[in-house]
């Protein structure tokens, strides 16, 4: 155990590390000419900030129900419907969603099944030979290293495009963050009931085993939830690299600077990951809630 003065050095001394890095990276960054924000950033600032301040779902009621695209000498190219238009691309936008949606659930699904073996040989509280435990406590950092994106790039070139490639990049990462999640859960667990299982003859896992439904799973349940909000927010992205969902009309709108449907695309985002944490806090309070014995 550290002193309190031997606390307060190593705090100091991490924080002087900390300083230290973030000097030495500005001034490389100063150094390669890089910490710049470019040219005329602040009128570029505006003009892009007023495109997103009119989001195109704003289309579907006051838009232009004959918008008129002329040339230069006065002639009509085409006439546009706005309102029809942006109904079809909320409805892809809908849809885009639910891909992302089931990529998230699926892909963290897979994921917590595959890892909950892994957390319990990976728990230092559970006594398993080191020649178990430090190989699978090994291969959850491989996989909680490497970026979903990274995995969503390796698995389109081995399944192809479509979003059963984004399940298995998400349910690749996630495998490592569970596993990791569930092993820290199970090493906070009361040590009491792991020493009166001892006591009865049982070993760390048989009494985790037994004692499952009242201590460790509602830890499990609020560590599913965590990832699984954590993947919906994740799995937006994943459309970039063709693994489907809201990804692909994210990148549509940044190659056109089409910034207003960027704008909708964002607030839907929002919307749904707002509206996922407060169905998933109501269900960790829930079942965390102290039980009335």
């Amino acid at each position: 155990m550290l002193s309190r003065t031997g606390e307060d050095r190593a705090l100091w001394l991490y924080l002087s590390a900390y300083a230290l890095l973030v000097i030495i990276i500005v001034w490389q960054f100063v150094a390669a000419g890089d910490f710049s924000l470019g040219r005329r950033p602040w009128e570029n600032l505006q003009k892009t900030a007023a495109e997103f301040s009119q989001p195109s779902f704003l289309n579907l009621w006051f838009g232009n129900p004959r918008l008129e695209y002329r040339a230069d000498d006065g002639r009509v190219l085409r006439v546009e419907d706005q309102r029809g238009r942006e109904a079809q691309f909320l409805a892809s936008l809908g849809r885009a969603i639910w891909t992302t949606f089931q990529i998230a659930t699926l892909g963290s699904l897979l994921a917590a099944l595959l890892a909950a073996p892994f957390g319990l040989v990976a728990a230092k509280n559970m006594a398993v030979s080191p020649w178990v435990a430090r190989p699978a406590r090994l291969l959850l950092s491989v996989f909680r290293s490497i970026h979903t994106l990274v995995f969503g790039l390796i698995f389109v070139g081995v399944i192809g495009l479509g979003p059963m490639a984004g399940v298995m990049a998400i349910a690749a990462h996630s495998f490592g963050s569970y596993g990791k999640l569930y092993a820290e859960a199970i090493e906070a667990a009361d040590a009491r009931l792991i020493q009166s299982g001892t006591a009865l003859g049982l070993s760390p896992l048989q009494t985790l085993v037994h004692g499952l439904s009242r201590t460790m799973l509602p830890r499990w349940i609020s560590v599913h939830l965590y990832i699984w909000e954590f993947n919906v927010r994740d799995s937006t992205v994943l459309g970039l690299i063709g693994a489907g969902g809201l990804g692909l009309l994210i990148s549509e709108a940044v190659s056109l600077f089409q910034w207003g449907r960027l704008a909708t695309i964002l607030l839907a985002i929002v919307a749904l990951v707002a509206a996922f944490d407060a169905v998933s806090r109501r269900i960790r309070h829930a079942i965390n809630r102290p039980r009335e014995t």
